[in-house]
């Protein structure tokens, strides 16, 4: 029972502080590692009736359904079309597994506690879906909140 424990602990530690950035227009993003089981090319898109305009609908991805999110929709920027650069973050919240769509995915970065400034501290950039903001070279990435991108109802419909 230690031994599970303590390989938890150290699979944890190896996470912690590890994003997997992705772009939308010229704007990165990071995701922390620990929310994401999988990226995948877009897949065909069920639609689905009366769900907000950002969530595009279903795939069927190994035999399991998954809701999908326009993440460019969500943060209200313009619709574009997809292309071969279009991926789809799959990630886990809280016993739901979904999919984000993102322009691309980039790399994944270390980015120590030290390097991300919170975003109260910006009184410019006030938004409840970013956790922090990540200082990278000359970079600036914005850290996301996954537990954010949906209010307690839109997660009890997608459930």
């Amino acid at each position: 029972m230690t031994e599970i424990l303590e390989e938890e602990l150290a699979e944890e530690d190896t996470q912690k502080g590890r994003y997997l950035t992705f772009a939308l227009e010229n704007e990165f993003y990071g995701i922390e590692i620990k929310y994401i089981t999988e990226i995948i090319g877009l897949q065909p898109i069920t639609v689905v009736p009366e769900l907000p305009n950002y969530i595009c609908g279903i795939i069927n991805l190994r035999g399991k359904i998954i809701p999908v999110m326009d993440i460019r929709l969500r943060f209200h920027k313009q619709s574009r079309g997809y292309d071969d650069r279009t991926c789809v973050i799959i990630i886990e919240i809280m016993n739901l597994t979904m999919g984000l769509i993102v322009d691309s995915v980039e790399e994944v970065l270390s980015i120590p506690d030290s390097e991300i400034v919170d975003p109260t501290e910006v009184s410019m950039v006030i938004n409840k879906y970013i956790k922090g903001i990540g200082k990278v070279g000359n970079k600036v990435m914005l850290l996301l909140d996954c537990s954010k991108l949906l209010d307690i109802d839109e997660f009890e419909k997608l459930k």
